[in-house]
Parts: C-alpha cells; structure tokens; sequence
C-alpha cells in the first residue's frame, strides 16, 4: 500500500471516528455490553462445566475472545447505511484509493476493540483476575484477540456488502451468535458430547480463547494452540478481505 492509500485510509478513519463523537451512547453500549456478559456468565448464571481451578480466571479469557467476534452488527450497519444514503456514490468520483472506505471503517472498528479489551480486562481486574504470563505474554495474547477480531471485521464487511440493506443485516448477524457460543468461552469441551466438543475445538474462536489462557497462564490453556490462533484468522483475511474489496470496487458498475 502507497502513501497516498495510506493518506486516504487514514483520512477515511478520522471520519469515522468523528462519528463516535456525535454517537456516544452507542460506544458507550458496546463497551458495556462485554462487561455485562462478563458479570452475568460469572456470577448470575454461572458455569464451570468440566473447568478445573478459578473459573473468572477459565471465563475472562473466553469473554475476551467472544468480545472479538460480537459487536460485528455495528460495522454491518453502518456499511449498509453508507450503501444505501449515497455516502459511497459521492466518494466514488474521487481521487481515493480503492477500498478505502472500508479499511477507514475497519480502523475505526479496531480502535473500538482496543477500548473494549481495556474496559473488559480493567473489570476483570476489579474483579481480582489476574495475568500470570508476563507482560510479553499478556501482548501477545492482545495481539491474537485483535488478529481474531479483524478477520472477522472483514467476514462482516463482506457479509454486509452481500446483503447491501440495513434491514437485511439483521438475518446475517444472527450467525455470529452460533459462532460465538459455540466455542469454549464459556465451559470446557470436555464436559460436553463428543460430537459438540470436536466442533467446538475446531471453532476459530476457540483456537484464540485457548492460546490466550496459555499465554496467561489460565485453566483450560494448552501449548501448541498459538499457530493455529494465528493461522486461522490469516487463513479467513486470505478469503474475506478480497472478497469484500472486489464487491466494493463492483458495487457502482
């Protein structure tokens, strides 16, 4: 990428973040939203299944990585809105690099994940959890919890790019919902039919959950899972940021 698709993607960043600063309520909700899950999986509804030791220590690092793929609704949303009020129609004409209208909303969504991990992890300390890797350890595992999030920023790119009307993201984001429980975020898969835990263990998000409690020295982490919490997300932006590229390119032919 050139500097002057570096100078429009970052121009088209800032305009999406001056969007947070007449929508607050709406970043303000998805902050809370992880933190209310956080609250309500530890102590209302409860858990444990087949986790041995402190489960707020087995629970944050799943609620971490299910944070990464939630919350994909509002970057649908607002890609289908700028579709259908002309907003790209009126940057089409413009000297502007290819996609970068949808790298600025993608930088805006990752700087958002970077509040959400903070304000998620800084309850989680509240709360008594505590990291026991190290500060490298604890980067890297904020560096796979982001990689997760911006393979699946660019699967919902794509999907809203597909879908092209806000009243249509509705039916696709329910997808997320399998992909996020489906997962061992919140209960080990051991406790659970044989069938349903093969498919947990090969859920992408589970990848990352597991590689991050082994980074952070949490139950439920095993060794040998951070490659494949790398390649996994590689393998999904190998397949959905071109996709998602070349329907935008086509979207005004």
């Amino acid at each position: 990428m050139n500097a002057h698709a570096l100078t429009d993607c970052w121009t088209m960043t800032r305009r999406e973040l001056a969007h947070w600063a007449r929508q607050p309520v709406r970043l303000l909700v998805g902050l809370v939203f992880s933190v209310m899950l956080l609250l309500m999986f530890g102590y209302l509804i409860g858990g444990r299944r087949g986790v041995r030791g402190d489960y707020l220590d087995y629970l944050l690092p799943g609620m971490l990585a299910l944070t990464m793929v939630f919350g994909l609704e509002s970057t649908m949303l607002a890609v289908t809105q700028a579709l259908n009020k002309g907003v790209v129609g009126r940057f089409r004409p413009l000297p502007m690099a290819d996609g970068a209208v949808l790298v600025g909303r993608a930088s805006a969504d990752m700087l958002q994940s970077v509040l959400s991990l903070a304000a998620l992890t800084g309850v989680g300390l509240a709360l008594g959890w505590r990291p026991h890797g190290g500060p490298g350890a604890f980067l890297a595992a904020l560096g796979l919890l982001l990689l997760l999030r911006f393979a699946m920023l660019w699967i919902g790119i794509h999907l809203a790019l597909v879908a092209g009307k806000p009243e249509l993201v509705q039916a696709v984001q329910i997808l997320v919902w399998p992909v996020g429980f489906l997962s061992n975020a919140l209960a080990a898969p051991g406790s659970m039919p044989g069938w349903l835990g093969t498919a947990v263990e090969w859920n992408p998000m589970s990848r990352t959950a597991t590689a991050v409690r082994d980074l952070l020295g949490a139950p439920g982490g095993e060794s040998g899972h951070v490659t494949a919490a790398v390649l996994w997300p590689l393998a999904l932006l190998a397949v959905f940021f071109p996709l998602a590229v070349r329907r935008f390119t086509r979207l005004g032919r």
